[in-house]
């Protein structure tokens, strides 16, 4: 097992012990995403630090999604209850990159691999994605680059 997922199920347990209902069941709705993750394809098998931390990734940027909605549609106390969840799933990811630690690692991979036009887009992509590892979201770093390569 995943010293993350063992992480999650730990704290899940703290929590149900501590009487903590909103860190509890958004533990155990993360738990459920990597449980599910484990089982599609072929054969249940054990996922890696970094494919949980790809799940907890996605839960999270679904409550961010899920409380804009909210927020935007007036119903407010669904909002600050999917603003909770996230801000708990943040607890186990890596620390969000600054606007302007963004925009430097995005131009030292542009200027390293060479890319200057539109038709580089992809491969510019790929080269800032994996600068930045993980720590901004894709749809940050998919704007910096294009600000970047002046598109």
């Amino acid at each position: 097992m995943s010293t993350l997922k063992d992480r999650l199920t730990a704290d899940m347990r703290a929590a149900l012990k501590a009487r903590d209902e909103l860190t509890t069941s958004t533990l155990r709705m993360a738990l459920a995403a990597v449980g599910t993750a484990e089982v599609a394809g072929k054969a249940k098998r054990e996922l890696s630090d970094d494919e949980v931390l790809a799940v907890l990734t996605k839960e999270a940027k679904k409550r961010r999604e899920a409380a804009t909605a909210f927020a935007e549609a007036g119903r407010t106390e669904q909002a600050a209850k999917e603003t909770a969840e996230g801000e708990v799933l943040d607890r186990y990811l890596p620390r969000q990159l600054s606007d302007a630690e963004l925009t430097e690692l995005v131009a030292g991979a542009l200027v390293a691999g060479g890319f200057t036009g539109k038709a580089q887009m992809g491969p510019a992509m790929k080269a800032a994605q994996a600068a930045v590892a993980g720590q901004a979201e894709g749809g940050r770093v998919a704007a910096e680059v294009r600000r970047q390569l002046g598109l």
